[in-house]
Order: C-alpha cells, then structure tokens, then sequence
C-alpha cells in the first residue's frame, strides 16, 4: 500500500479506474471510465460505466489519505453527486472511514460504497490491478476413476 499512498493524486485515481473496470463496469477498457479529478472537479475524480451498455454512470471520489475520513468528507461526496443528479457512487480511500462516517454513508438515499485501504489492497490483489503472479504451484493427486477397467 505504500507504493499506492506514494503515487500522485492522478496516478491513484486512474488506479480507481482500472480497478473498476477490471472488476467488469464498464464497456471496453478504452471507453469504460476516465479519472476526472483537478481542481475545480466539483468533488468527482471519476466516472465509470455501470455496463457495457453504458446505461447509467457510476461517480467516484478517491482520497489518497493517511487520516481517518470523517462523516463530511462523506457529506461532500453525496452533495457532489446530488449536483449531478446521481444516485451512485464508489468513495475509496488508502485510509479508513470513521464508524459515524460509515453509519451516514448506509443512512443517506443516494447508494454509496465505502471503500478502505485494506479493501482496496486486497480487491487489487483479487483483480491483477499492480501486482504480478511471480510463481504458482499445481498440485497433483491420483485420479483413481481413470483406472477402472470395465
């Protein structure tokens, strides 16, 4: 994770990005979302396809912090999406989200998901996003039906 809270704020939410789309939103990787962030972004740093069709979009704010995300920062992201009359959103972090923040994100209307660092290291090891397979073992057992001789 440290190579994550290393990166720069736009190489972090391009990682979103791919992430996302290597978990299957989106439609082909070149069309499927765009990390939007910078100043004046409005409070979304990107957008992704729901599907491959690209019937309805999904807003994301990522945050390469070291604090813990306080309730506010949830508020801001929900009145972001409001301001573009979403009602989706993914809010990732290399931190952690504080227990009231985790509590307004389930109470608000507008669907959010709540994304820590430790759910982020470990999707990115789920989804081949920066990291590479360096060896893998194949165990091999008797397949005892093949011998029957009938």
């Amino acid at each position: 994770m440290k190579q994550v809270k290393d990166s720069s704020p736009k190489f972090f939410e391009t990682l979103v990005v791919d992430l996302l789309v290597k978990m299957g939103y989106g439609g082909s990787f070149k069309d499927a979302g765009e990390a939007i962030g910078k100043s004046g972004d409005e409070g979304i740093d990107g957008i992704i396809k729901e599907d491959r069709l690209g019937l309805d979009v999904i807003y994301i704010q990522a945050k390469r912090w070291e604090n813990t995300i306080s309730p506010g920062e949830i508020h801001k992201f929900v009145g972001a999406l409001h301001g573009k009359k979403a009602n989706k959103g993914v809010f990732i972090t290399t931190s952690s989200f504080s227990e009231k923040a985790l509590n307004y994100a389930l109470q608000v209307g507008t669907k959010v998901i709540l994304i820590d660092g430790e759910q982020l290291a470990q999707l990115m090891i789920d989804y081949d996003v920066g990291v590479s397979r360096s060896e893998i073992y194949e165990i091999k057992k008797m397949d005892f039906d093949y011998f029957i001789d009938e």
